[in-house]
């Protein structure tokens, strides 16, 4: 009789619709921008076509902290999830910042060039890391912007520079052109320049709009400092939960999400580039030689960082050999024509 009744009551519980699961998503991009806007979109369909039992909440604008905060609250299981920058990821998986080695790219067909070959590897390894990952998001090239313009690696002596918070990679690049940087949160920059603790900032075009940055600065320069991106991670255990079907819907539509996401920051970050300039920012054009000076001098600090171990040796041997291929192959099409 127990017997039967125990088989009764397993049957009974294996019928049982999956219970809901809700992923918490921490970032620092503000409400109301595409970021949000396109990862929200793709969190109301996956509710759908999974009926409810995967849903996303969100916490935009740095409420729950810095990318090292986000990570942290994953880890103790208070947060699922964060859309994080690259540099962000680098205390879980340091190669994930490999794209962000200063002065690594001259162009953004460089850049394409690179990802083609290196995305999925990166996707991968974090997987081995315990993160689950639906790509990369473009965020654009960081450029020099300041209240004096800046030209040439001795025009940046005296500057009062920010770094992002824990950022060793723009800390070691500024810190190769002779400067301090000063360390402060996304949240606080604006503040910063506001009173003066700062004057001297590296952002993608999108960011100095998105974040008012560009009413406190007059000049740009025009030498792509680092390539930003992001993405969105999951920890393998909360994502492994799901059903497979559901992890199916959902990998889908995220990593939808993200080639959306990709397209779409590029796009805004030439409207911004657009837009500085109907605001009047001037953009300071370095010579070749201005700019030999700079790659020159940033190299040092591109070595130190791979002999420390912030980025390793093989993957920035890959990365650049990748560039060498596409700068050669540029270079016989050229002669060709």
């Amino acid at each position: 009789m127990f017997k039967n009744l125990f088989i009764a009551l397993l049957c009974f519980g294996l019928s049982l619709p999956l219970q809901a699961k809700t992923f918490k998503i921490a970032t620092l991009a503000p409400d109301g921008t595409t970021w949000m806007e396109e990862l929200k979109r793709g969190a109301s369909e996956i509710k759908e076509r999974t009926d409810g039992r995967v849903k996303f909440k969100f916490y935009p604008g740095g409420i729950m902290g810095n990318d090292k905060s986000v990570l942290r609250k994953m880890r103790i299981g208070q947060l699922q999830g964060g859309a994080i920058t690259g540099g962000g990821l680098a205390n879980i998986y340091p190669d994930s910042q490999v794209y962000s080695l200063p002065l690594a790219f001259n162009s953004i067909d460089e850049v394409d060039y690179v990802r083609q070959r290196m995305d999925e590897k990166l996707i991968a390894n974090l997987k081995k890391e315990g993160y689950t990952s639906f790509g990369f998001s473009e965020g654009g090239f960081a450029y020099v912007m300041s209240d004096t313009p800046i030209a040439t690696v001795a025009d940046m002596k005296g500057h009062k520079v920010w770094s992002p918070e824990g950022d060793e990679m723009s800390r070691a690049a500024f810190e190769s052109v002779g400067v301090s940087p000063i360390p402060l949160p996304l949240t606080d920059v604006l503040t910063g320049l506001q009173t003066g603790l700062i004057d001297t900032i590296g952002s993608s075009t999108m960011g100095a709009v998105a974040l008012q940055w560009y009413t406190r600065v007059k000049h740009m320069t025009q030498t792509p400092l680092m390539y930003l991106y992001g993405t969105m991670v999951i920890k393998n255990r909360a994502f492994d939960r799901l059903s497979k079907s559901d992890q199916a819907i959902v990998t889908e539509v995220m990593s939808g999400v993200f080639k959306r996401l990709d397209k779409l920051n590029r796009e805004d970050n030439e409207k911004a580039r657009e837009a500085l300039k109907n605001q009047g920012i001037h953009f300071v054009v370095p010579t070749d030689t201005e700019q030999q000076e700079w790659r020159d001098t940033v190299q040092k600090a591109v070595a130190s960082l791979i002999k420390k171990g912030v980025v390793s040796q093989p993957m920035a041997d890959e990365l650049y050999g990748h560039l060498r291929d596409y700068r050669q192959s540029q270079a016989a099409l050229a002669q060709s024509h």
